[in-house]
């Protein structure tokens, strides 16, 4: 791929390539530049969402089969939607005809009819009916089908490869599988979602979720009292993950209800990870938060979120607190990732120290994948 400013995407890798051989005591950040280049967000397009699995949605989302959700994942247009098996499925929103948008927005359908020429597509992406079209040569109804993307179920989070070539995703996550186990969030309910657009770098979002120092100073009211900065403890990664644990103030109330599996420690802890690229969860003792973030540019990123517990009544007053508390903390999140986006386009910051290891390191580990896929 070419770029127009092809120097700061070179000298961007160049960074990249020399962060790979630094050793952690001297981790730093990188340059601004990383957050700000519509040139290397190209690269990362092409080298990240196009070629590793990301996260686009939870099936909670679409529970029951005709049920489907639209979305889009740089530049791709996505359906998806629970076919008549009940088996998930992530096909091209793009009309096999003429190339228009085939479905809008979410809801239940029994099929998908293209509003252009009224192409009606079946809920496993297979052509049903395409008027006037049985006596041109060389049409093949079979051979019209929506295009279907390579997917899979982790933890009832539905992931996405666009180019079909990844290495499956479950195996990679098996020893995060096991740190997750006891808490059973595939047993939790979908209670809240919602998409929303923040004008920053999905960098800037990934790396804030994935570390508790900002939460002294940026969550002083909402989450301090609660999961102090100072009782945050890295866990150790691998190559496709990272995580830390945010351990609850003693002083605050046990957050039941517990599954039986849990151990005591497991009980006064929440864990934090990102599943390389781009999505983020924190998995507490009750409920589950979760973030599908999606670029729309070097300075916006499209958030689909949700919340989900072992309640199943979304109007439980508890519920409605936790995603109130939820919504709180995002918007203070949200407020100084606008502002660090606006900040970085400085010429005279370069780089930064990170914090000690179990208040940073999950950054570092994030760094070092960045550096691994596009040194």
């Amino acid at each position: 791929m070419e770029f127009e400013n092809g120097s700061d995407v070179e000298r961007l890798r160049s960074s990249l390539a020399a962060l790979a051989s630094t050793a952690r005591a001297d981790a730093r950040t990188m340059p601004p530049l990383l957050y700000t280049s519509p040139d290397f967000h190209e690269l990362e397009r092409d080298e990240l969402f196009r070629k590793e699995w990301v996260c686009i949605g939870h099936e909670g989302e679409i529970p029951v089969p005709g049920d489907f959700f639209t979305t889009d994942l740089v530049g791709e247009p996505l359906l998806v939607c629970r076919d008549r098996n009940r088996q998930v499925r992530v096909l091209s929103n793009v009309c096999r005809h003429r190339g228009n948008i085939v479905a809008e927005g979410s809801g239940n359908s029994r099929s998908f009819v293209c509003s252009y020429h009224a192409w009606t597509y079946d809920l496993d992406g297979s052509l049903k009916t395409a008027p006037l079209m049985t006596n041109v040569k060389g049409f093949d109804r079979d051979k019209c089908g929506l295009h279907q993307f390579c997917s899979e179920i982790w933890s009832r989070f539905i992931f996405v490869n666009l180019d079909g070539n990844a290495d499956p995703l479950a195996p990679q996550l098996e020893t995060l599988d096991r740190i997750l186990h006891n808490y059973h969030h595939e047993q939790r309910h979908l209670l809240f979602r919602d998409t929303c657009v923040w004008n920053t770098n999905w960098k800037n979002l990934t790396e804030n979720f994935m570390e508790g120092y900002h939460i002294f100073a940026t969550h002083p009211k909402t989450l301090q009292p609660m999961t102090p900065t100072e009782l945050c403890k890295k866990v150790r990664g691998e190559n496709r993950w990272t995580a830390y644990r945010s351990y609850y103030h003693p002083d605050f109330p046990p957050r039941g209800p517990f599954h039986d599996d849990m151990t005591e420690d497991e009980q006064r802890n929440t864990v934090l990870f990102n599943v390389f690229p781009s999505f983020v969860a924190g998995v507490a003792a009750n409920y589950s938060l979760h973030l599908c973030l999606l670029p729309k540019g070097a300075g916006k990123v499209g958030i689909r979120w949700g919340v989900a517990g072992f309640k199943a009544d979304p109007e439980d007053p508890e519920v409605v607190s936790y995603v109130e508390l939820c919504k709180a903390f995002n918007e203070e999140d949200r407020a100084k990732l606008e502002s660090l986006q606006t900040a970085q386009g400085t010429r005279y910051y370069t780089s930064g120290p990170l914090a000690p290891d179990d208040l940073e390191g999950t950054i570092w580990d994030f760094l070092q994948y960045l550096a691994k896929k596009l040194a």
